[in-house]
Formats: C-alpha cells, structure tokens, sequence
C-alpha cells in the first residue's frame, strides 16, 4: 500500500492552516507595492557595521542575550536593558509571546480584522480565541473589547496601526484596554507606529500587563535582516527569555545584531527616510481619491482602498498584468480592498499609471 506523505505528521500538524506572506517575485523590473517594505535603503551606517562585524568573529557564537542591541533600544525609548527583547523579525517575537502569554484557560481577545498570523499562533499553540468585529469604518471597537475584557480573558492582541487598515488608535484607547485586563498580558504590535501612529512605550512604567513589539523590518529599512523586539516591565521580558532560551538560544546572528545598532543610532537617516514615507502616502491618497477610490485613513507605510465600481480581485489582477504587485485579501468584509504599500514617487507614479489604465480596462 503507498505511503501518505502526511501520515509521517503529527495530528497538530496535519491541522494547521499557515500564514501566506505576500509574493516574492522571481520576475525583474516588477513595482512591488504588495508587502510593506520600506522603498528607501537602510542607513549607510548599517553596511559599514555588517561589514566590520564581518571577520574571524562569525566562526564564533553571537551574543545569546543581544545585550548591545536591547542597550541600542532602551536608550532610543527611555527604558533599561531588563525591559527590552530582542528576536528574529517580530513575527518571531510574537510567537514567543503567545506561547508566554496567552495559553490561558480564558481565550484570546482580537479584532476580527487584524494582523492574521494572530489566528496562526493561537491554533499552533491551541489557544481560544474570541474575535471582536471591528465597526461599519472598519475601526476596532475599544468600548466592546473592553466590556469583554473585564467579563475574563486569557489576554488581548491587536497591532496599533491596524494591519491590514493602517488605522491608528490614541493611547487613551489602550489605556482603557490595560485597565479593563488587568491580570492578563495586553499586546500592543507597533509594527508600523513611525509612520504616525501613536506608541504605548510610555505607558510600561505604569502598567505591568503591556507587552509592546516593533520591528526594524519597516522604518528601519531592514526587512532583510530580521530584527524584532518587545518591550515591558522586566518580568514580562523574563517569560519571554524563558521561551527563547528552551527554543533557540542564539536567535539573531552577529550581523544582525551589528546592523540592527547601528540603524537605531543614526536617527537622522531614520527620520528623512520616514518623512519621505509619509509625504510620499499623503500624496497617493490624494491620486487614488481623484481616480474614484475611498482610501481608509493611514497611519502606517500602507493604504487600504477600495473603488466602489471595480472589484479588488479583478483590480489586482490587472495591476500585475501591468507588473504592478499590490496585496489582495480573498477575506470577507475587506474582500474589496487592495493594501498597497506606499514606494518611492516613481514607484507610485508608476502604481497610479497602471490603475488608470486598468480602470479603463475593467
């Protein structure tokens, strides 16, 4: 009898439904506007530290505690060492999170639009999850959250922007957050927070249950290197360091780390390449608005639109025939909105040539 190549999984496995990360096209001369990265490069700084940190040294481990690199953060954010994680891109400090955090005998709390690795984590680890429907505007309801908070929850996630929205929340919705879970973990995914949004680091000082994760994979320019880190009040980093050092001990390598130190040190190159970022958006909003879209009001290095006589799927379709890349999410209540990445001015010159065209085509 042939063998099943799934009878060699285990059950878990066999059940899993993974994440789909946005296409990595193997064709050149393609616009990619479809998986947020940042359309400038990173800090000159950052080369010439990975070409340093390029020697007789990689035949060695790295530091297993990046203590230079959680050193780099806590200086940026005002915090000490002990409250500051470093890992793999961000995903992999939110899978550390989860397992820390959230297997609770009470479920999970989420928008049900939202980042949707989320959902990947809570079935990897077989967590309850309990989604809350984000309003008509596609905005998270703060208010019913937090009612279902204070009725017990094994804790709250949500990314602030909203991703895939860009939709930003105050620090007075979160603040109500924190105050209604006081006994469980609130985790805050700042993934795209440069970009306007409005960061929950200050509140760690007052708040033991907020875990905070960034990336430099964004505004940083280093989706390529994988950096992540979560910030918290010193037992939450604890949890974590415990997860990571019974999973991989030396998750970031040298050069990683070395790059990651010197992005975060050169905030001039840092600062003109995400006023760029916005004004480059705030610009593209406007053209997509004159060409009939409604575009949904952005804090992040992305919009979401949608134009109410074409549909997504067909749009997307045709932007690519085009060599345009842009991300469509087959998921209802969005299923007719494109997230496309704000590039550089010809890259979105070139996005809003193709959508003329395509609309002319549809």
């Amino acid at each position: 009898m042939p063998l099943r190549p799934e009878e060699f999984w285990s059950p878990r496995v066999r059940a899993l439904q993974p994440y789909v990360p946005g296409e990595q096209p193997r064709i050149a001369g393609l616009v990619k506007l479809n998986t947020n990265e940042n359309p400038y490069p990173p800090s000159p700084a950052v080369l010439d530290a990975i070409l340093q940190a390029a020697g007789d040294s990689l035949a060695l481990y790295p530091d297993p505690e990046s203590l230079a690199l959680r050193e780099a953060v806590a200086r940026r954010h005002g915090l000490t060492p002990e409250q500051v994680f470093a890992g793999n891109g961000s995903d992999e400090v939110l899978a550390h999170a989860f397992f820390a955090f959230f297997q609770q005998r009470e479920p999970l709390l989420m928008p049900d639009i939202t980042y949707s690795f989320y959902r990947v984590y809570a079935q990897l680890y077989d967590i309850q999850t309990v989604l809350h429907p984000v309003d008509e505007g596609l905005r998270i309801d703060v208010a019913a959250l937090a009612a279902r908070a204070g009725e017990g929850c094994g804790g709250i996630v949500l990314a602030n922007p909203n991703a895939p929205t860009g939709i930003g929340l105050p620090l007075s919705d979160i603040e109500q957050l924190l105050l209604a879970c006081p006994h469980r973990v609130v985790l805050v995914d700042e993934a795209y927070v440069d970009f306007g949004g409005h960061s929950a680091l200050p509140l760690i000082a007052r708040f033991p249950n907020l875990l905070v994760v960034q990336t430099l994979s964004k505004s940083r320019s280093l989706a390529g290197l994988r950096v992540g880190f979560a910030c918290g009040q010193a037992h939450l980093i604890e949890a974590l360091t415990r997860v990571k050092n019974s999973f991989n001990s030396y998750p970031l390598g040298r050069l990683a780390q070395a790059g990651a130190i010197a992005a975060l040190d050169d905030e001039a190159w840092f600062a003109k390449t995400r006023a760029a970022v916005i004004d480059t958006r705030e610009g593209m909003v406007l053209a997509l608005e004159d060409l009939g879209f409604e575009v949904l009001p952005s804090q992040a290095n992305f919009v979401f639109a949608r134009h109410p006589k074409r549909d997504a799927g067909e749009l997307a379709a045709l932007l690519r025939q085009r060599a345009v890349l842009v991300r469509y999410f087959r998921q209802p209540r969005i299923e007719q909105f494109l997230r496309i990445s704000v590039g550089t001015r010809d890259q979105c010159a070139a996005l809003l040539a193709a959508l003329a065209d395509a609309l002319r085509a549809a």
